[in-house]
């Protein structure tokens, strides 16, 4: 019985918290947009048949987004955004995440704490603070000027490159903590056996180290993208009103033009653009562990 309860608990959890929810959504996705508090109205009914049910299912909104190019082009973006952040958190996270797992045992609190010490702030606040940053009046270019690296104030803000910076600063906690925990558990053993036989320090990288850490670089690159792919704070604010990201689309369309049954959709089809492919990923991971048993 203690059993079945503990088990019982994480499944109660993702029933209450994500399909629940996401039923919901998916029932207002079928939906039609009305002048109405909620604004949208049901086009079928969960109390009639199963046949009567399937019969009344309307897709036309899940149509609708397939054929304009705003919303194609918004995952098409957003997919693009997310991996290059992703790439750019990696480079910069591993050598942070290598560094704290080689420092002596009685740093390592210290350092993790100050990985995580920017979670203290608000999220909204840290992201302002890059405004004043890379604003043109802003710290990055009065500085650069004062040390007359260049002679006129640099166009960071409302590009790309903004909206980079703000996703690899504000995810990068989360590609480090997996990485650290990946990395600290290899055992130094391993790097010296590989330098009694020859090794040079590069390749004992390449041929140990790196692969023992692969969990946590999975890990981590699976934090930063998911999250990313779906962000509109950072876009919104940074980015300015070029930047195309299907999180800000989708905010627009919830908020701005009050298109529930649209904005619904275009939920459900990132959530399942992000789901489907990991859950794939994983039957494949398993797959493998059990051939090579």
């Amino acid at each position: 019985m203690r059993r079945w309860l503990l088990i019982s608990v994480p499944f109660l959890w993702l029933l209450v918290f994500f399909l629940i929810p996401f039923f919901i959504v998916f029932k207002i996705s079928l939906s039609d947009i009305a002048t109405a508090i909620p604004p949208y109205t049901p086009v079928f009914d969960f109390t009639t048949g199963i046949r009567d049910f399937i019969s009344q299912l309307d897709f036309e909104n899940y149509r609708f987004i397939f054929n304009d190019s705003l919303y194609v082009n918004s995952y098409l973006s957003a997919l693009k955004i997310a991996g290059i952040s992703t790439i750019l958190t990696l480079f910069i996270a591993y050598p942070i995440a290598y560094g704290m797992a080689r420092a002596p045992k009685e740093w390592q609190p210290t350092l993790v704490m100050l990985v995580i010490l920017p979670f203290w702030t608000s999220f909204l606040i840290r992201v302002y603070a890059w405004i004043g940053i890379l604003k043109k009046e802003g710290l990055l270019n009065l500085f650069l000027m004062n040390m007359g690296v260049i002679s006129e104030p640099l166009t960071i803000m409302n590009t790309p490159l903004a909206v980079y910076i703000g996703i690899v600063y504000s995810y990068l906690p989360f590609m480090i903590l997996p990485l650290y925990a990946s990395l600290e558990k290899i055992n130094p053993a391993l790097l010296e056996a590989a330098a009694d036989l020859g090794s040079p320090p590069w390749k004992a990288f390449w041929q140990v180290t790196f692969p023992l850490s692969l969990p946590g670089v999975l890990a981590g690159c699976f934090l930063v993208f998911i999250p990313a792919t779906g962000e509109f704070v950072i876009p919104d604010l940074l980015g300015g009103s070029d930047t195309l990201m299907i999180g800000k689309t989708l905010w627009g369309e919830f908020f701005a033009n009050r298109d529930w049954p649209v904005s619904s959709a275009v939920a459900v089809v990132l959530l399942l653009v992000l789901v489907v492919p990991i859950v794939m990923f994983q039957r494949n991971q398993e797959n493998q562990r059990e051939a090579a048993r």
